[in-house]
């Protein structure tokens, strides 16, 4: 059967994060391994510091290329929106997003290097329980700037909050899960790629989920 405008939508959708986020994260966790494998094990405030603003603006990456994606993918059905202010609305979010994820860890990496008690690592479970956690803020704060491009041109465009917030909140753990299971011995080819295949389900999830709300915002959706 011949597929709808509405269904090629959902598919560009879901093929431009899934893709987006391999290729987007993939980098930024290669350039974060590849800090950490240069820098990481100097110690001090200095070197904590530097490590977060490496965290934060590594997110650059996947900002560029996700955001670039997406529009690609949406394009056609919202021709009002501008290449280059659903980019800087992507960037924009998703440097806030990191700031506020890697800030916790920031933190306590401070609190440690002056003299705290380290603190254990929770159980799994409660991991997972804050990467869901996580994905629900920042897919409010990444959205909400894509949100600021999408206002006056799409109706309904205040959907696309709760639609980001929903969707990274199945999808953060995913990628928790993934970093947590490539750290637990396994040879550095098996780890990446299993990392790539979990960014690429985390894309087409969270794709698929932020495409069932884009459909519905395509003028002339019933």
């Amino acid at each position: 059967m011949k597929p709808t405008n509405k269904q090629t939508l959902w598919l560009r959708w879901v093929l431009a994060n899934a893709v987006g986020e391999m290729l987007g994260l993939g980098a930024t966790f290669a350039v974060l391994v590849y800090f950490f494998i240069n820098l990481g094990n100097q110690g001090g405030v200095t070197a904590i510091l530097l490590s977060f603003l490496v965290d934060v603006f590594s997110g650059v990456l996947e900002a560029t290329i996700v955001g670039l994606a997406q529009w690609w993918a949406m394009h056609p059905w919202f021709p009002a929106i501008k290449r280059r202010a659903w980019w800087i609305a992507t960037l924009i979010g998703a440097l806030l997003a990191y700031i506020l994820g890697y800030l916790p860890s920031t933190v306590m990496d401070l609190g440690a290097e002056a003299g705290a008690a380290p603190v254990a690592e929770p159980p799994q479970w409660i991991i997972l329980l804050f990467a869901a956690g996580m994905g629900l803020v920042g897919g409010a704060v990444l959205s909400f700037a894509q949100w600021w491009v999408m206002r006056g041109k799409v109706d309904g465009a205040a959907w696309w909050m709760p639609a980001n917030m929903l969707a990274w909140l199945i999808g953060m753990p995913i990628i928790f899960w993934a970093i947590d299971a490539a750290q637990k011995g396994q040879p550095p080819l098996q780890a990446g790629l299993l990392l790539a295949v979990a960014l690429l389900i985390t894309g087409a999830v969270v794709g698929a989920i932020e495409g069932v709300f884009l459909v519905r915002l395509t003028p002339g959706a019933a």
